[in-house]
């Protein structure tokens, strides 16, 4: 049987296809040599000739191009022979049993938090096929473009978070298309082999279960306790009563905020993340009724944003969750440490992305990113010349620090600043005295901070991007659980005027995640508030019914602030 031969990236790894499904990196594809196949039935002649003509009509480097150039290869590996029809001698169509089981799965795919109507479509349709061969080879390509659509979708999630964000800058996972759709046409549970596909996070098996169940969530709620103005000790008001029964602290027979209900208060305030005052205003009041109400579509949001996460977390991992403003330290989806932190402003947002803790640096200096320097320090400067010496800060002129006095500040403007400026180590650096890098473009890490009276706040948006940690060397401690030779001891001893850099011998993963419904050790739903908007603009996209909100804006601290651009 004659061949033609063409130079392509392999869709298919070898002859092996123990576990193909997910594909390598791209740096390990290397060029091979496909087989195009011809066509012997006269239904591969048919499915040969609509993706010639779908290949040859559409523009090169569209979606459409690059569909109709996966199918042709795809298929011409395999003679263009049907994967998933077959005819009897009568001329009978069916789908095949395989076909039929995920099919199946379509109609299921709600319980996915996924639309059936996105794979069910009407060109997948046996009854409308009758005996034409043109609709047979339509329903045969499309049967596998729903499949692969309803596993890229299971993988990725439905929606491109670039389009929610471009601080979402979340990396797509591969899938061997070719592996998979010749497992599942192989596979006598094309269920199982379609599961490997997706999270496998016990946060995000908790939502599918909860999606499963939603009826019986919404209605478990308790009574909610009243709004009214706010509570301090002494204060008498009837709601007493009930948040003494939410606290569980025993009954006095009095409306008055006694101290045993204030202690219980102030208790449960610390465990919210909230301001630990003891005073019960809106914020205490809504932690007490469990926070907002769960909706369907919130579940459904975060199981997507599970799907964006990369699949495997790392055993041992720091999870930074945006909306919570709270880091963790986690080892086999266990938490080891968990501490709060300060997240970007709406105006100055934490992007969203993964990465891996490479250095910690001791005594840092903080090199002021351009964007702080143009707009708060130049101004500040040149208003008054003193002003980065009151700062501990440099200037720095072609790589040599200068000093302000010896600048001709009437040829320096706001738009001209020709200089490059560094706070030195020290107690008031915006830094604290400790970092925590994971190189990114974004030019984001972890740090310490002077300023700790935020993290007393309920809403902690404050910085200029990076994430401030509370107790940055009680987490350092916990980072370093694995490092035999560093501790929090040992970084301590490095306190003094010089910058120390310190490697660990493993990088350790790190994510800064946007979870807006996390599920807690004991199985309960939290829900935290939507800090910076992409929680409503992907229910939009997601069309489950909600329209993009803006949310409230924190003011940035006051100068200098702590991160990039």
């Amino acid at each position: 049987m004659n061949k033609v031969v063409v130079s392509f990236v392999a869709l298919l790894a070898a002859a092996s296809i123990v576990q193909p499904t997910l594909a390598q990196p791209a740096a390990n594809l290397t060029t091979s040599r496909i087989v195009i196949a011809p066509a012997q039935s006269p239904l591969a002649r048919t499915i040969k000739e609509g993706l010639s003509t779908a290949y040859a009509s559409a523009r090169a480097g569209t979606p459409a191009y690059e569909e109709a150039q996966r199918l042709y290869f795809l298929y011409g590996e395999r003679s263009f022979e049907p994967i998933w029809l077959s005819q009897d001698t009568s001329g009978q169509l069916t789908f095949s049993p395989a076909a039929e089981k995920i099919v199946a799965l379509f109609r299921n795919a709600e319980a996915e938090g996924l639309r059936p109507q996105d794979y069910l479509t009407a060109e997948i349709d046996l009854t409308r096929v009758g005996g034409d061969a043109v609709a047979m080879a339509t329903l045969e390509t499309a049967f596998t473009s729903a499949t692969t659509r309803y596993a890229h979708h299971l993988h990725n999630g439905r929606i491109n978070p670039q389009s929610i964000s471009t601080n979402l800058d979340i990396k797509t996972k591969s899938i061997d298309e070719a592996a998979l759709l010749e497992r599942l046409a192989r596979s006598a549970d094309p269920a199982a082999v379609l599961n490997e596909l997706s999270p496998t996070h016990p946060e995000f098996l908790s939502l599918k279960a909860a999606l499963a169940s939603f009826n019986t969530i919404a209605t478990d709620r308790p009574t909610p306790i009243a709004g009214g103005p706010t509570l301090r000790p002494g204060n008498t008001d009837p709601r007493v009563h009930a948040i003494r029964e939410r606290l569980q602290v025993a009954s006095l027979g009095s409306d008055i905020y006694d101290d045993i209900t204030f202690q219980a208060v102030k208790s449960f305030q610390a465990s919210q993340g909230l301001e630990v005052d003891g005073v019960i205003g809106p914020a205490t009041i809504s932690a007490l009724n469990g926070g907002a109400e769960i909706r369907r579509e919130d579940i459904i949001a975060n199981m997507e944003r599970w799907r964006w996460m990369p699949s495997d977390l790392g055993d041992f991992n720091v999870f930074v969750n945006i909306p919570e403003f709270r880091l963790s330290v986690q080892r086999n989806f266990q938490e080891e440490y968990t501490t709060r932190v300060v997240v970007g402003t709406f105006k100055n947002q934490t992007p969203v992305f993964s990465d891996s803790i490479r250095h910690l640096v001791v005594n840092p200096y903080w090199n002021v990113p351009t964007s702080i320097i143009k707009g708060e320090i130049a101004p500040a400067v040149l208003n008054n010349h003193g002003y980065t010496d009151a700062k501990n800060m440099d200037l720095i002129y072609n790589g040599d620090v200068v000093s302000p006095w010896q600048v001709n500040w009437s040829a320096v403007s706001a738009s001209n600043f020709p200089f490059r400026v560094r706070q030195r180590p020290g107690p008031g650096n915006s830094l604290g005295q400790i970092k925590f890098l994971f190189p990114n473009k974004h030019d984001v890490y972890l740090h310490d901070t002077p300023s700790k009276n935020l993290f007393s706040r309920a809403s902690r948006a404050f910085s200029h991007g990076c994430v401030r940690v509370e107790d940055p060397f009680a987490f350092a401690d916990a980072l370093m659980a694995n490092e035999p030779n560093i501790s929090r001891t040992s970084l301590e001893a490095m306190f003094g005027p010089s910058e120390r850099w310190v490697n660990p011998t493993k990088q350790i993963p790190v994510h800064l995640a946007y979870f807006t419904v996390r599920v807690d050790g004991a199985g309960a739903m939290q829900n935290f508030s939507d800090v910076y908007g992409h929680h409503a603009a992907l229910i939009a996209a997601m069309g489950l019914g909600a329209t993009p909100i803006t949310p409230n804006v924190v003011a940035d601290t006051s100068i200098p602030g702590e991160v990039a651009p």
